[in-house]
């Protein structure tokens, strides 16, 4: 197996951070595991699956990330369309991570993820959080990484994994 290079970005939370700028018809609403982490799961292994990360079957990835000692359902943002279909999902860590980030292939470029992430942003910086990282591989086909770099997170470390 090829050798992927991973990029370790850092943002921080100190200067203001901007309002989301939901999408027409897009809008936050409430995580209710019973109720949206199937959808959440489907939603990840649609957007994962061109490339840019992965997701365990849903029998694995509920139970391996409800249980982490890092999970709290009120850190998990998802956004809906008005047919109340979760059309983006920020999934994060208490310690200021944002361990997934996706958003439905049709809907991407139309400032969702950014929306999404500022959101995120002023969360953790309410939380008293001085910054939020991520990780994602350097050859994202998505567009994250200029995404990222948009909205101010910069590299502070790279490794290559297999």
């Amino acid at each position: 197996m090829a050798e992927r290079l991973v990029l370790r970005m850092r943002r921080s939370l100190v200067e203001p951070v901007a309002e989301s700028a939901w999408p027409t018809g897009i809008r936050p609403i409430p995580f209710e595991p019973d109720r949206h982490a199937q959808k959440v799961h489907a939603l990840l292994v649609e957007a994962y699956s061109r490339g840019g990360g992965y997701v365990e079957p849903f029998a694995i990835w509920w139970p391996s990330l409800r249980d982490d000692s890092e999970y709290d359902p009120a850190l998990v943002f998802i956004a809906a369309n008005e047919r109340d279909e979760i059309v983006g999902v920020a999934q994060c860590w208490t310690s200021a991570f944002v361990k997934d980030l996706a958003v439905a292939p049709a809907l991407r470029r139309q400032g969702l993820g950014a929306a999404l992430l500022s959101h995120v942003f002023r969360i953790f910086r309410d939380r008293g959080a001085p910054h939020i990282e991520l990780k994602v591989e350097a050859s994202n086909p998505s567009g994250a990484l200029r995404l990222y770099r948009s909205l101010g997170f910069e590299v502070f470390e790279s490794y290559e994994v297999s």
